[in-house]
C-alpha cells in the first residue's frame, strides 16, 4: 500500500468552514473490465457533511451517519469516509486543523455500486473544498484508494469515476496508479450531438460482500478465457469512444472469468439476465460485486421494460425483493460540493422501485 506524500508544497489556509459534498454510485468491471474499468451513474449516491475543527489540529472524527442502520463504525480511521478524509488532509500537507464528518449514506451497503467508494470520494472532496480546491480530482483518488482498500481491496475501478466522473480506465496500479477518462461518444464528428447512454439498475435484496465475492473468483484462467476477455474490454473502450450503446452492451454481455464465477452465487441472477436480455437490452451484467444488476439500453421506455422484466425474474426465480430499480444516465460530473436537497445527481433518473 502507498505512503500518502504532501502534493501542495505551500500553505493552505481554509476558505470554508464547513462544506457538503455529493458522490455517486458507480458500476464498476462492466463485465470484461474487471479491476480496470468503471464509471459513474445518476440518481443515487452519498453525501458528507466536512466542519473545520481547529480544536482537533490533524484529527478527523465522525460525528454521526445515517442511512446505514449502525452498521457502520463511526471511528474515523475505521470508516472509509473518515480514512477518506484523513488521507486528503496528508495530501494537502495540513497538521493544525483538524475536520469533523456527518455521512449521509444514500447507497445500500454490499449493493454493487461502489458503497464504500461514494463515502470515501465524498469525503476526499468535501475536505479538499475547504481549502478551495486546490487538489484536482485525479489527484485525489490515492486519497480514496486506501480508503477503498481497506474494505475490499487495492482496485480503483470505483474510486476514480465516483471522484471524477464518468467513464475511467485504470491504464496500470503499478510502479504508479495511471487514469485515463474516456468520453461517450469522444471520436464522433464535433457538430454531431452526443447521445445518451442508459443504464438499468437492478437491486434485490440480498447483500454481496465484495471481498466474499472477490473469494470465489479463480485464479487462473483458461487461455480461451483470456483471449475472450482482451477482446471483450477492447470492445468496452471502442463502444464508450465511439458513442456506441450497441457495442458497449454487447461487449458487457460477454464476460466469460468473472461473472460465470459470481452469477450462481446471486440467486435468480441467470434468469435475471435473460430477462433482461429478452425485454430488449443490449448487455446485462452484474455491478461491481453484486448483487445489483446492470443492464445497457437504448432508451428510458426500453429501460423501464427491462428494469420490470428483471425484477420479475429476482422475485419469481430468486424469490428476493427488491430493494431499488432505476434508469439513469451516465454521470459526468463525479464528486462535487452542493447544498440541502441539491446534493444528488438525480437528473434523467427514472425510480422504478
Amino acid at each position: 500500500m502507498a505512503v500518502m506524500k504532501p502534493i501542495i508544497e505551500a500553505k493552505y489556509e481554509p476558505v470554508l468552514e464547513e462544506v457538503c459534498a455529493f458522490s455517486p454510485a458507480t458500476v464498476a468491471n462492466l463485465g470484461p473490465g474487471f479491476d480496470f474499468l468503471g464509471c459513474a451513474v445518476e440518481g443515487q449516491g452519498d453525501v458528507v457533511e466536512a466542519r473545520l475543527r481547529p480544536d482537533l489540529p490533524g484529527k478527523v472524527i465522525i460525528e454521526d451517519i445515517t442511512g446505514e442502520g449502525g452498521r457502520l463504525s463511526r471511528v474515523a480511521e475505521e470508516n472509509c469516509c473518515g480514512i477518506g478524509a484523513i488521507e486528503t488532509l496528508k495530501l494537502l500537507g495540513v497538521s493544525d486543523m483538524g475536520v469533523s464528518l456527518r455521512l449521509q449514506k444514500g447507497l445500500n451497503l454490499g449493493s454493487g455500486l461502489g458503497s464504500s467508494s461514494a463515502s470515501s470520494a465524498a469525503a476526499a472532496w468535501a475536505v479538499n473544498a475547504l481549502y478551495g480546491c486546490p487538489l484536482t480530482k485525479a489527484e485525489l483518488v490515492p486519497a480514496g484508494l486506501i480508503a477503498e482498500a481497506a474494505v475490499s481491496g487495492w482496485h480503483a475501478d470505483n474510486i476514480a469515476p465516483a471522484i471524477m466522473g464518468g467513464f475511467v480506465l485504470i491504464r496500470s496500479y503499478e510502479p504508479k496508479l495511471q487514469l485515463q477518462p474516456l468520453e461517450f461518444g469522444a471520436t464522433l464528428h464535433p457538430g454531431v450531438e452526443r447521445p445518451n447512454l442508459w443504464f438499468v439498475l437492478v437491486t434485490p435484496k440480498f447483500e454481496a460482500p465484495t471481498r466474499e465475492m472477490r473469494a470465489a473468483l479463480p485464479q487462473e484462467v483458461p487461455l480461451k478465457s483470456m483471449v475472450n476477455n482482451s477482446l471483450q474490454g477492447g470492445s468496452l473502450v471502442a463502444g464508450i469512444l465511439h458513442g456506441d450503446a450497441e457495442m458497449l452492451g454487447q461487449a458487457l454481455n460477454s464476460d466469460c472469468v468473472i461473472e460465470p464465477a459470481r452469477g450462481p452465487l446471486i440467486p435468480g441472477f441467470i434468469q435475471a439476465k435473460e430477462a433482461a436480455l429478452k425485454a430488449g437490452a443490449f448487455g446485462c451484467t452484474i455491478s461491481g460485486a453484486g448483487p445489483t444488476v446492470v443492464a445497457i439500453v437504448k432508451d428510458q421506455t426500453c429501460g423501464v421494460q427491462v428494469a420490470d422484466a428483471v425484477i420479475k425474474a429476482f422475485t419469481d426465480h430468486g424469490n428476493l425483493e427488491i430493494m431499488r430499480a432505476t434508469v439513469s444516465t451516465l454521470s459526468t460530473d463525479g464528486a462535487f460540493t452542493c447544498e440541502g436537497t441539491s446534493c444528488s445527481n438525480s437528473f434523467d433518473t427514472i425510480f422504478v422501485v
